[in-house]
């Protein structure tokens, strides 16, 4: 026993970090040139066992820091990638923190379950093989994401991230639906993908202009691309006492806000949420992947990593809060009125993201707390939300429809799918022991020691609509009359591949607000430790009971009173089922707008001036070529002709000058 301990005591898997990249992206390449078109079985087991070979060897790296009582703050593996001029460079590594770790435990737990969960789920689709190496290339994408050492990096990543859900949510590309969710999901990332583009870019030129008279002074900060370095007490003094102004604003708050931009973009906030409900176009596993541990929590990610900046810039920290509670109400608010299950998850996923984001928008007030609590609900999110779309995706395999209405009866006839459901259900509504409850409790704690009663009143009301619209999909989901009678076969839970990871994840959705996130991580520790009031969590819990109460009281008995309800306040109910109708404010713009008055005379100007311009070059070459011709026609007489006719042109000008 002690010497295996002995194996985890000298930092060999630290030391080997690069492993955690390697796996995935050779599995992507092996699985997608060469074992694709010869297997589909041998497809699905490589890229499972690639990313669960990958899990273990992070547990390892975890295992290693629990042991030596510490975690590294710095790369634990890089190599030079760019060189500029001394003092410009960029390295491709693996930064192992904290930060990076918990994230990395995250992506892989999760990835690993869904591609086990995707053997049974995908069992006899025709291209299981090119979906298996698009999910092992989205795992590499995101794990070259949170492990960037430096912006350089962990930009590339975060658009090979957009460019992998690309092509996992428009997998059925035979389907015109998951082809456009797959478009609107890459255009509206790639517009938020300009701002952080342009906030990098002022990031480097200030990072650049500092770097010369600040490097020295920062510690193992090797170029001003590195996040060591742009987030060092150094260089923020630098760049916050820039005076340049623009539209009102510091140009250091505006960077931010900028870099806040590609946050919002990739985490779906208002108003750039718009692409993340069609995502459900994808297979389920995708949803579960991309909504539960990855895609979507990009940007609350790239906000903690760079939170020294953030803090120090009240307006941007602000935006964050504002854009976070708005987006957590708003799309909650969506969640309990729409019939599609996945839908109903997806508008939760953005709902729980706001959390996380106004929880470190919070800590504008003071007290750093909010930085732990959004990184806590970050870590318990994941395996409650990916429980619930894996286990919406059992039920869609066994019923064959996404809508709540057509399903019940599921509590006898599904009941590891019912269990684990309802795990996740209580989870994600706050009610304990379960894990929801704990790092939902440290998000309303942060908001109301900071002061923030409005931000905390919304979050309460936000964690009753939860509790809601969940358990209004499992009322009727499990519990209602059967809808499904004569449609299909008898319903029955699917292959050991698909229940396995449920009760893996009903297991992580139960235990994991145990785990001492507090211990590893946390922006000021004695803020961490400092607070703890009563009546926050009674609070939480006495909303979220209300919730279940009135999910049970609408959906387990007659359905008149829902129908009464929304028969009273239809107009409202319209407006909230439709989303607010704001994809129709964009469709309305795009076209009426843009397309009119951008769109077309930039294509009119290409098409009249640029082509036309080169169209013209091309015929004045073509008609003086023809001209030209007559020049050389390989006949004596002409050239004689030409030779005397130019003789005598000659002697007239002569004889007239």
């Amino acid at each position: 026993m002690q010497n295996f301990i002995n194996i985890f005591t000298h930092g060999i898997f630290i030391k080997h970090a690069w492993f955690v990249l390697a796996v995935p992206f050779l599995s992507f390449v092996f699985v997608g040139l060469v074992l694709r078109p010869l297997s589909k079985k041998a497809s699905g087991l490589i890229a499972t066992l690639s990313i669960s070979v990958t899990t273990l060897f992070v547990y390892g790296i975890i295992a290693e820091c629990f042991l030596m009582h510490r975690v590294p703050s710095g790369a634990a593996w890089q190599v030079p990638w760019l060189r500029y001029q001394d003092g410009l460079s960029a390295t491709l590594g693996v930064l192992v923190d904290p930060l990076s770790l918990l994230l990395m435990c995250v992506v892989t737990t999760v990835s690993a379950l869904v591609h086990l969960y995707s053997i049974g789920y995908m069992r006899g689709d025709e291209g299981v093989g090119r979906y298996f190496a698009f999910l092992n290339l989205f795992t590499f994408s995101m794990l070259g994401l949170v492990v960037a050492p430096n912006i350089l990096q962990i930009f590339i990543f975060w658009e090979l991230v957009g460019v992998s859900s690309f092509l996992l949510i428009g997998y059925y590309y035979e389907k015109p639906q998951a082809v456009a969710a797959s478009k609107k999901a890459f255009i509206v990332t790639r517009f938020a993908d300009l701002g952080f583009f342009i906030g990098i870019f002022i990031l480097g030129y200030y990072g650049f202009q500092s770097f010369s008279r600040l490097g020295p002074t920062v510690p193992q900060a090797l170029s001003p691309f590195d996040f060591a370095y742009l987030t060092s007490p150094a260089f923020i003094e630098f760049f916050k006492h820039e005076t340049y102004m623009i539209f009102g604003l510091s140009i250091f708050s505006l960077t931010l806000i900028l870099v806040f931009m590609g946050a919002c973009g990739k985490s779906a906030m208002f108003p750039l949420h718009i692409w993340l409900p069609d995502a459900m176009e994808g297979p389920t596993p995708v949803s579960a992947l991309i909504h539960a541990a990855t895609m979507v929590v990009a940007g609350v990610y790239l906000v903690a990593r760079m939170f020294p900046l953030f803090v120090a810039s009240p307006e941007a920290l602000g935006l964050v809060q504002c854009v976070g509670t708005f987006t957590c109400l708003f799309a909650a608010t969506i969640g309990c009125t729409q019939d599609d299950i996945k839908r109903v998850l997806a508008f939760s996923t953005l709902s729980q993201i706001g959390y996380m984001m106004f929880a470190l928008g919070v800590c504008h007030g003071g007290n750093t707390l909010g930085y732990t609590a959004s990184l806590f609900h970050l870590f318990t999110h994941a395996f409650f939300k990916a429980l619930l779309f894996l286990g919406a995706g059992s039920i869609i395999h066994a019923l064959h429809t996404n809508n709540v209405w057509e399903m019940g009866g599921l509590v006898k006839a599904m009941p590891i799918t019912h269990l684990t459901f309802l795990v996740a259900t209580l989870s994600i509504s706050g009610i304990p022991p379960f894990s929801g409850f704990f790092s939902k409790d440290e998000i309303l704690l942060s908001a109301f020691i900071n002061h923030q009663y409005l931000t905390f009143v919304i979050a309460l009301l936000v964690a009753g609509l939860t509790s809601f619209y969940m358990f209004r999909v499992y009322f009727l989901t499990f519990w209602s009359e059967a809808k499904w009678h004569g449609h299909v076969h008898k319903p029955q839970e699917a292959s050991w591949t698909m229940t396995l990871p449920l009760l893996l994840l009903a297991v992580l959705a139960a235990i994991s607000g145990f785990t001492p996130i507090a211990k590893w991580i946390f922006y000021t520790k004695s803020q961490v430790e400092s607070h703890r009031l009563f009546f926050v969590p009674v609070f939480g819990v006495l909303v979220a009971a209300f919730g279940f109460l009135l999910a049970m009281l609408f959906y387990t008995g007659d359905r008149k009173i829902v129908d009464h309800v929304v028969l009273k306040f239809a107009w409202m109910y319209g407006v909230i089922k439709h989303k607010f109708y704001i994809d129709e404010v964009y469709l309305w713009i795009t076209k009426k707008v843009i397309f009119r008055f951008i769109a077309f005379p930039v294509a009119w100007f290409d098409r009249r001036i640029v082509d036309g311009g080169v169209n013209l070059a091309a015929w004045v070459t073509r008609k003086t070529g023809w001209l030209l011709r007559f020049l050389q026609t390989g006949q004596v007489q002409t050239y004689g002709i030409w030779l005397v006719s130019g003789g005598l042109v000659m002697l007239l000008v002569l004889l007239t000058l």
